[in-house]
């Protein structure tokens, strides 16, 4: 047995010399050492660093594996004993070989993918924005402001829905029945037939989308989404070990050629994707754009995550896959921590009703339960209050004169909005002169102000030059002054 430190050495050295190695028959290449032998110890490598292959996990036979990487047997076997002699893998007699359970080390997150500039890694953005003083300006985060919220709205509630058992008891599985009865009525009015069946209560939007990867993804599948996309997208599918590909998103929704074609060549399990009020371009999906996905998706049995959370944003309701699709292969989830509350936590999913009950067992295993009934209680009484209307029509007029006051703003300092959303509180924005955004945001964060630079919400990393701002976090004047010099510093 190979000695701890010769494990984590070897360990170290997995994406070095294995990430372009496959198990499953795709091209071989020479490895360092000339040989084909290390070659399929390089290919085992990169399976088990890239997590593929888990601890207990059983490795294929020596004939099988042989005939997929069109190598002889005894190349298979001399690997195996090489492997086994440093204790990453182990032989049981008459059983085949295991990955050793002491080879695998905790997942950091942070080096799923190779090392970057933390100032464009996703977990490194939403730190700061999380962590930052109240007093700190943020316009590179993803919520209002408290004073844009309706708090009066959510004191009454708390108030009206503050009896011992909610302050007390586990949530239902399924969530409050009141709760989902409403978004039920609300699903409806986005043309979208569901019944009580088809819908749960999360704890969050976030938990909603990983709990729908849970069910669907294994680690090695291929997920896509836009490029950009939200960021907490791929740093919740670095936690699932999956390969994430992108697809260039437009004016009218994802390229559709492009999105075709990865479809075809690719075989992605999932894509994710916004279809209101894009995070972060703030484009909105067409009807033409919204068929031929649906189309493409049928043909290649590609399930699809709608994540609704900017729809109240809109001023006129634009296309939703989940109601074009009758929820056959599209997955509604939603919240309301942008309307509401970021504190006060609540999501949900609506998908076929088969689903749901497999996703019911999963938050049960991982949660024991639905969201807070303190929190369900509360957004279910402000929704039902009538006061949640006049708080979003209130919402969208006091954003959209943001939009056009911040957007004039950064258009002073020589920034220009890729295109004016039609509602909520994003601006997707071009530096002049093709400036990094990252030695921008950089610049800005020593002087205590949160941007959030475009190549964190690009899988292709090809956003160098975008910065996105939110509109309702723009107010601070020290935000504007730290622009002018981060701006001026990067110009020199």
């Amino acid at each position: 047995m190979a000695k701890p430190a010769t494990i984590q050495y070897n360990l170290a050295k997995l994406y070095w010399y294995g990430r372009q190695y496959s198990l499953d028959g795709e091209a071989l290449t020479k490895g360092r050492g000339g040989t084909r032998t290390i070659d399929v110890i390089s290919a085992i490598r990169a399976k088990i660093a890239g997590r593929a292959l888990s601890a207990g996990d059983r490795l294929p036979s020596i004939r099988s594996l042989a005939a997929s990487m069109s190598v002889s047997p005894s190349t298979v076997v001399e690997a195996y004993d090489r492997l086994a002699a440093e204790g990453l893998i182990r032989a049981r007699r008459g059983a085949g070989f295991y990955v050793s359970p002491t080879v695998m080390p905790p997942l950091a997150l942070a080096e799923v993918e190779p090392r970057r500039d933390r100032a464009v890694d996703p977990f490194w953005v939403s730190r700061q924005s999380l962590d930052a003083d109240d007093a700190v300006p943020k316009p590179g985060c993803g919520w209002l402001p408290p004073d844009w919220m309706p708090e009066a709205a959510l004191r009454r509630a708390v108030l009206a829905h503050a009896d011992a058992s909610l302050l007390t008891d586990y949530g239902s599985t399924r969530g409050a029945p009141a709760l989902r009865r409403l978004l039920l009525a609300r699903l409806a009015e986005d043309a979208i037939e569901a019944s009580i069946d088809q819908l749960m209560l999360t704890g969050s939007g976030t938990q909603a989308t990983d709990l729908v990867c849970r069910f669907l993804l294994r680690p090695g599948d291929t997920v896509l989404v836009d490029d950009p996309c939200y960021f907490n997208f791929r740093a919740l599918l670095r936690a699932h070990q999956v390969k994430i590909l992108g697809v260039p998103y437009t004016l009218s929704g994802p390229d559709v050629a492009r999105f075709e074609a990865i479809l075809a060549s690719e075989r992605p399990r999932l894509y994710i994707t916004n279809s209101a009020l894009h995070n972060p371009t703030g484009a909105t999906l067409s009807l033409p754009t919204a068929h031929r996905l649906l189309t493409a998706a049928a043909a290649h049995d590609l399930t699809i995550i709608e994540d609704d959370i900017f729809g109240d944003f809109e001023p006129e309701r634009s296309p939703r896959l989940a109601a074009l699709d009758g929820l056959a292969r599209v997955i509604r989830i939603g919240s309301f921590s942008k309307t509401l509350s970021a504190s006060v936590r609540c999501g949900y999913i609506a998908a076929r009703a088969d689903w749901i009950e497999h996703l019911v067992d999963l938050q049960v295993a991982t949660s024991f339960g639905g969201p807070s009934p303190v929190a369900t209680a509360i957004i279910a009484g402000v929704l039902a209050g009538g006061s949640y209307r006049k708080h979003m029509d209130e919402l969208r007029q006091r954003l959209a004169r943001a939009r056009r006051e911040v957007a004039r703003k950064l258009q002073g300092l020589g920034l220009e909005p890729w295109l004016m959303p039609r509602g909520g509180f994003f601006l997707w924005c071009r530096l002049p002169g093709e400036r990094d955004a990252t030695q921008v945001a950089r610049a800005a964060l020593e002087e205590d102000v949160v941007l959030a630079p475009g190549n964190v919400f690009s899988v292709s990393e090809t956003a160098t030059s975008f910065l996105r701002f939110n509109v309702a976090q723009s107010n601070d004047p020290r935000m504007w002054d730290v622009m002018r010099r981060a701006l001026k510093a990067r110009a020199e």
